[in-house]
């Protein structure tokens, strides 16, 4: 199928690219580059072994969606473009509200226009703020903890709204706990600006030695060691799903809302011990307060995603830790390690191109 990955540059994007196009589809990569880099599409090209079709764009803005839509119709749109992290969200809730909310927005009125009827959308376990009970299942109450999850769900409502006013347009909702690790080539993984919002990019930064200690947000949680406890899930594992959902939409017709983590909880602790353990490093830490929008634990049951998309995780904390390391230790710099993309660089394909393929 010819598929519109928007944020396909980004983390959770990049990693779903690898894992479709292994599946023989053609992609058409957007992104703005507001919290990703270029350099991931280098790093594409080398890791699928054929051409990366790229526009640059932000959905917000309608010239940007014309000239996506603007050719061959797309058979499904995956929607990872939005901003991500919980505690940048609660410093500048209108930023995300933006991006996220007005960017899905804009982007449905483009589909709808061009009449793409499939969408699969990265929505998030933080619609679920502070569940009730664990494991947590899809008919949980929705009840959002800070502004990043009011986002995720108002998005996955608009979505939902869509789906009942067009009985053609079909989407799947992937609800994700934690995503961690990277591809195991190294060349692609987690690469936040500044301070990591998230445990696992913050416990490798420390490990190869570009932060000092690791702050803990919380030791007094009613959990297992005082320390929060979340759905670990990798980002490889993750991205097959986005694969296995583009499936489902084309072969029920029907639209779905699903959870994807592991089912298991595991705490900051234990994962910092299985990060030392897969690295070698040592990882000093402190525990400091709790952190405004936070949990004591969340985990997921993803049973429904098994039974419908034939779905489950497969790769352990162990794989997760091991290959974060291994993206970090060869990119110490995130995609600042410009020496690992000499052998990448003119390597991404236009949208000119892009065009002659779909129209062939």
């Amino acid at each position: 199928m010819r598929i519109l990955v928007c944020g396909g540059a980004g983390y959770i994007g990049s990693h779903a690219c690898t894992v479709l196009a292994g599946r023989g589809h053609d992609l058409l990569v957007a992104d703005n580059f507001a919290n990703s880099s270029p350099r991931v599409l280098e790093r594409l090209r080398r890791i699928i072994g054929a051409p990366v079709f790229f526009q640059q764009a932000d959905l917000r803005v309608r010239a940007d969606l014309d000239a996506l839509f603007d050719g061959p119709r797309f058979d499904a749109v995956v929607h990872f473009a939005a901003l991500k992290a919980v505690g940048d969200s609660c410093r500048r809730p209108l930023d995300y509200f933006d991006n996220n909310i007005a960017g899905t927005i804009h982007l449905l009125q483009a589909m709808q226009a061009a009449g793409v009827k499939r969408l699969v959308f990265s929505s998030s376990a933080t619609v679920y703020g502070d569940p009730d009970s664990v494991p947590v299942r899809e008919d949980a109450a929705l009840r959002t903890t800070n502004p990043y999850g009011r986002t995720k769900l108002v998005m996955e409502q608009l979505i939902g709204d869509l789906c009942e006013s067009d009985p053609s347009f079909h989407a799947a909702n992937l609800r994700y706990f934690n995503p961690v690790g990277a591809h195991p080539s190294g060349l692609i993984g987690e690469d936040p600006g500044g301070v990591p919002d998230n445990l696992m990019p913050y416990v490798s930064q420390v490990a190869v030695g570009r932060r000092e200690r690791l702050q803990v947000f919380g030791g007094d949680w009613p959990t297992v060691d005082g320390t929060g406890v979340r759905d670990y899930l990798h980002v490889m594992d993750l991205a097959r799903a986005h694969a296995d959902a583009i499936d489902y939409l084309a072969r029920e017709d029907r639209s779905l809302t699903v959870n994807l983590g592991t089912g298991r909880g595991v705490s900051v602790l234990e994962l910092v011990r299985a990060f030392a353990k897969a690295s070698g490093r040592e990882i000093p830490y402190e525990i400091v307060g709790r952190r405004a929008g936070d949990v004591a634990q969340v985990y997921a049951d993803p049973s429904l995603a098994q039974r419908l998309l034939g779905w489950r995780a497969e790769l352990d904390v162990e794989a997760m830790c091991r290959d974060a390391w291994r993206w970090q230790s060869m990119n110490p710099d995130g995609y600042g390690s410009a020496a690992v993309d000499e052998a990448a660089a003119g390597e991404v394909a236009s949208q000119h191109e892009w065009d002659a393929l779909a129209a062939g």
